[in-house]
């Protein structure tokens, strides 16, 4: 009798976990419906801001993997986004090469300097590796201030416009839906690598590095695997950011962009993908709501991030630890 139970028990859980599972995709597709839908009915500038939201959380989840699953430290991301953006510009323009070719350019550009960010911290914690992901960073944007093949302090102008299937990408309705795809596959790709064996790894070090070692993790592999894949997020996002401008300069990759990007994780929770996709969105379309406001909008706005960190310290969305 109490082996019927427990079978009866476990089918019924089951059966459960089935229909929440099942209301889950149907309302994951009802809201990608409703997105698909959204520059039938926005105008230019509400299809502007969303598609620069797209791009934040595109941004913000790769950070997510070195900030909310490794649990490591980067203060530098933004030089990760210039990669890409660079890439994107030389290839295009310096070499008269297609923008396409510049993708798989900048994925093994941003893997190799995630290996080189991420070689020297293995050994730091704390302070000491918010100073060299610092360090990094203003590195790499005073390196392309004083190059010519990066166009000096004026930057690259007339980077080309990509064609996919025929069709030119120049209206920003065009661009909302390839910032909304390379959201989506961002999403994708984070919830993959959470639950995949180094995903497990990433939290293991996050939680204890001396007894994830201890159990035979390689700590130092860990780390620069989530230094190089959270780079080729921000690589990706930069090569679709330079052609969407068409034009780009070293003020754009500050230490103030890597702020705001790590803002987004942190505000929203990190280490939780949907927590970091609403921090993304609250980042971008908040200070928006308050562009009548004028000059005063961001003070608002920090008083209001202000607010969220006092009384929500994990993050308005904080990942559940078991």
């Amino acid at each position: 009798m109490s082996a019927g139970g427990g079978g009866a028990g476990e089918a019924a859980v089951g059966v459960q976990r089935s229909e929440r599972s099942i209301r889950k995709g149907a309302g994951m597709a009802l809201l990608l419906l409703v997105l698909l839908l959204v520059p039938r009915f926005a105008n230019n500038y509400y299809l502007e801001v969303l598609s620069e939201a797209w791009l934040y959380v595109l941004l913000c989840l790769g950070l997510n993997i070195v900030v909310g699953f490794a649990g490591l430290l980067d203060l530098g991301y933004a030089a990760f986004f210039a990669v890409g953006a660079y890439t994107a510009g030389i290839v295009t323009i310096r070499l008269g090469q297609s923008f396409w070719l510049s993708l798989p350019i900048a994925v093994v550009t941003a893997t190799l300097a995630g290996v080189i960010i991420g070689g020297p911290t293995l050994r730091l914690r704390s302070d000491y590796l918010a100073i060299v992901t610092l360090g990094f960073g203003e590195m790499v944007r005073i390196t392309v201030r004083n190059l010519a093949i990066t166009g000096g302090a004026s930057g690259l102008v007339g980077i080309e416009r990509p064609h996919l299937f025929g069709y030119a990408l120049h209206s920003i309705g065009a661009f909302y839906y390839v910032f909304l795809l390379l959201a989506v596959l961002g999403i994708v790709a984070s919830h993959r690598l959470e639950n995949s064996r180094i995903g497990r790894a990433w939290k293991y070090v996050r939680s204890d590095e001396d007894a994830a070692r201890a159990m035979g993790i390689n700590h130092a592999a860990v780390k620069l695997a989530a230094y190089a894949l959270g780079a080729i997020f921000a690589a990706i996002g930069g090569c679709f950011y330079a052609t969407k401008m068409t034009a780009i300069s070293p003020e754009t990759f500050t230490f103030n962009q890597s702020l705001l990007i790590l803002l987004g994780v942190v505000l929203g929770g990190r280490g939780k993908i949907p927590g970091v996709i609403l921090g993304a969105l609250v980042i971008v379309i908040f200070p928006e709501l308050f562009r009548d406001v004028g000059s005063m909008r961001m003070l608002v706005f920090a008083v209001s991030l202000l607010l969220i960190m006092l009384f929500r310290p994990a993050g308005i969305w904080p990942e559940r630890w078991r």
